[in-house]
């Protein structure tokens, strides 16, 4: 099992990554416990597998490690963005440039096409030299509808150090998986015990 796979099957989804792919983008930078981290976009292969499981390339795309770079780039972009968002402050200029600079490279128009075959039908054709062109727009416009719309007021940061992982908060839960719940709660009893026998 590859370490994209390994570490998809262990982490579910942040609540909101179903909807937003840049949410789940900007958490495949992961913080563990025990000062370890994992990185889904840490290599070209890793990078490839991400695009293709999330249909922004194909499973052959041969992602090289400049555009890994690339990727990897915006994304810290886009946890800057999330995080100016979160904490309720200016972003820095970089990043939103670094948005808009993804956003233009590709038409977002699906173009008018005609054959005998479909008749008149519109189409979004993306030549292999354009394959990370259209993921970098295809998140960056993905991410800039989550910072424009209602459910920019949900965004938020997991509660259970040492996480970084984002997610839309609803109720009352603050984590971005069960298992960081269960990190938190552990800890509060913990110190519930210890307080308890120190008075």
């Amino acid at each position: 099992m590859s370490e994209t796979l390994a570490a998809e099957s262990v982490l579910p989804p942040a609540p909101g990554a179903e909807r937003y792919l840049a949410l789940d983008f900007v958490n495949s930078a992961i913080a563990l416990p025990g000062g370890q981290f994992l990185d889904l976009l840490g290599t070209p292969e890793a990078t490839n597998q991400w695009l293709a499981n999330r249909d922004l390339a194909p499973a052959d795309a041969g992602v090289q490690e400049m555009c890994a770079t690339q990727l990897r780039v915006l994304r810290e972009h886009l946890r800057a963005l999330f995080a100016a968002r979160v904490a309720g402050l200016a972003p820095v200029p970089a990043a939103l440039s670094a948005v808009n600079d993804a956003l233009s490279r590709v038409p977002t128009a699906a173009l008018l096409y005609w054959d005998e075959k479909n008749g008149p039908h519109r189409m979004a054709v993306c030549p292999p030299n354009e394959i990370l062109d259209r993921a970098l727009a295809t998140l960056a416009a993905d991410a800039a509808d989550l910072l424009t719309g209602p459910d920019a007021e949900c965004l938020t940061t997991c509660d259970s150090a040492p996480c970084n992982r984002y997610l839309l908060r609803h109720g009352r839960r603050h984590w971005c998986s069960t298992r960081c719940g269960d990190r938190v709660r552990a800890a509060r009893a913990y110190a519930r015990r210890t307080q308890s026998k120190a008075d």
